[in-house]
Formats: structure tokens, sequence, C-alpha cells
């Protein structure tokens, strides 16, 4: 009777007869190499969602929540990048990068909101 093998390092595999790693090590590294390429999209994309909150939430923390676009780009601003939108009963679209928001407004200014609360401009 020909012995199974370990599918990630090809040792001999020993004990119950349905195993198909040697160890707990060889079935993690099995498991990320075919997870890998999926891993690092969604790792890259949820980066990109943080540093967006982490913008807004800046800006939002220091009073300033009426900003130009060209503020938030500078650091780096990612607009492609939000959770979720939120249309509010008037009409406006506000886009959010988890609680942090922005709605738009006039001459490519933007006004920053926490959980959908906005503050006086300032």
């Amino acid at each position: 009777m020909e012995k199974k093998r370990c599918l990630d390092c090809g040792d001999i595999i020993r004990g119950r007869t349905d195993k198909k790693f040697c160890s707990d090590q060889c079935r993690n590294n099995y498991n990320n190499k075919l997870n890998r390429d999926s891993n690092n999209f969604v790792r890259n994309v949820h980066g990109l969602l943080r540093k967006n909150r982490r913008i807004l939430s800046d800006f939002y923390n220091d009073g300033k929540t009426k900003v130009h676009t060209d503020a938030l780009i500078a650091l780096g601003y990612n607009f492609n990048f939000f959770t979720h939108i939120i249309q509010s009963a008037d009409g406006r679209e506000c886009r959010y990068c988890f609680e942090f928001g922005y709605r738009i407004l006039e001459n490519d200014f933007l006004e920053i909101s926490f959980n959908g609360q906005y503050l006086e401009y300032q």
C-alpha cells in the first residue's frame, strides 16, 4: 500500500487515513498559498479605506469640517474608495469611510461629518 504524502511538504503522513497534511504548519502554509492573491487584494483595499478614514478623522478632530478637495488629495486621499453612500432627505449624497463622511459643497469644497452629524463650518 502506498503511503499518503503531505500536500504542502511531501512528507509521509502518519496517523488518520483521511489526513492531508503532516502538521498544522503545513496546513496553514498550503491554505495561505491558495488564498494569497485574494488576501492581498483585500488587504490593499482595506489599507486605502483606513488611510481615507484617518485623513477625514484628522480634519474633523482638528475642528476643520469644511475643506477643499486639494487638501485631501495632498494627503493622499483616494476618492475612489469609500465604504458606503447615504442620501439625505434633501437629496444630497454623503460618501463615508466607516463613520467619517463628506458631502460635496460648491467650488470643490467638502463638508466632513462624523456619523452623519455635521458641525458648523470652521
